[in-house]
């Protein structure tokens, strides 16, 4: 490449030009052409030119030759360049999509993006933004569980009803145990958050033993009746039974939504049943906990209390749920459900997971 053109600026030019040299706001580059420009103006050699602009031959004709084009406009406007490398074809895309919807070869599990790249015959970077083009995530998995339970759409009508639109004159408990609550002794006192630190504990600890919770959830209310007991058992349960039932007034029914556990259908329960009339259980269908809304409770217990909590012994660990539990009855919210049970009902026949 070499000088094609002479550069004879206008009167208008050469104040413009002089103007984005003057001008200490303006970015380096514009002041660096337009000095090309008025350095040229001057009838100066190409050589001399670079030397006092600081740039390169092949620099300053390229700067004559574009304003001899477009003018001053022209210094001001950096050009598109093309791409290095040209975007993969369709067909190649639609391979990388095929392949990682496809079983790998061999007895890997999924693919990889450094083997899914080795086998189109592409870079890692380009099969990592072909899977971020199209939301795949071969590296992750999602579980699920379906309800085998023949009458699953009779007991999600039934337990959504009550969540929903509550009988009068009566409570609604939600009802669950949560066994093995382990009391974990860290070796050292955990280090609270600092900037630019998170709270910090030892890996290591002391088992003291283990309390099972029995919570029951009054949904219209929000409140918590809980008993921490050493085993969950048919005897245990009959006891936590006892306590709510000295607990609900006289003269309200007692609907209770729980689980199939089989303490919940020992015999001596279901005699127990039968003494007092104004029981009324709800079992709900298998495989289908999301439908207890006491496990809210516990998910914010172990959140909260128990996962990041340091207990002595069986006594501390039950002293510190019996507080939870004090603390969420003074300030108690109800529970709401918002999912009919039709939505439910055609989200499970639709293969999408249900949620409230």
């Amino acid at each position: 490449m070499a000088q094609t053109v002479c550069v004879i600026p206008s009167a208008a030019d050469l104040a413009d030009l002089s103007a984005i040299v003057a001008d200490r706001a303006r970015p380096l580059k514009h002041i660096q052409r337009a000095r090309i420009v008025l350095l040229s103006a001057e009838r100066l050699c190409v050589l001399d030119v670079a030397q006092q602009a600081g740039v390169s031959r092949p620099a300053v004709w390229r700067w004559q030759l574009r304003y001899a084009e477009e003018g001053v406009e022209g210094l001001l406007r950096d050009k598109t360049r093309p791409p290095g490398k040209p975007p993969h074809s369709t067909d190649t895309v639609a391979e990388v999509l095929a392949l990682t919807c496809s079983e790998p070869p061999g007895e890997v599990t999924h693919w990889t993006g450094r083997a899914l790249a080795q086998a189109v015959g592409i870079s890692l970077r380009s099969v990592q933004r072909i899977w971020d083009a199209h939301r795949l995530q071969p590296h992750r998995v999602r579980s699920f569980k379906r309800s085998n339970d023949p009458a699953f759409a009779e007991k999600v009508e039934d337990i959504v009803g009550l969540y929903m639109d509550p009988p009068r004159h009566a409570v609604v408990l939600s009802l669950d145990e949560k066994s093995q609550i382990q009391a974990l002794e860290r070796t050292r006192p955990s280090r609270p958050v600092t900037p630019g630190r998170p709270e910090t504990h030892t890996h290591d600890y002391i088992r003291h033993g283990t309390t099972t919770l029995l919570a029951a959830l009054d949904v219209l209310e929000g409140t918590v009746i809980g008993r921490c007991m050493q085993r969950h058992r048919h005897e245990e349960f009959l006891r936590f039974l006892n306590t709510i039932e000295a607990a609900v007034p006289a003269g309200k029914l007692i609907h209770v939504i729980l689980d199939n556990y089989g303490t919940h259908k020992h015999p001596k329960v279901r005699a127990w049943l039968a003494r007092h009339p104004r029981w009324i259980f709800h079992f709900t269908p298998t495989s289908a906990s999301w439908m207890n809304a006491v496990e809210g409770f516990f998910s914010a217990l172990t959140r909260r209390r128990l996962k990041r909590g340091s207990f002595s012994g069986i006594v501390d660990l039950q002293a510190a749920i019996n507080r939870y539990i004090a603390e969420h009855n003074n300030r108690p919210k109800p529970f709401v459900w918002t999912k009919p049970a039709a939505a439910i009902l055609n989200a499970i026949n639709s293969n999408a997971a249900p949620s409230e």
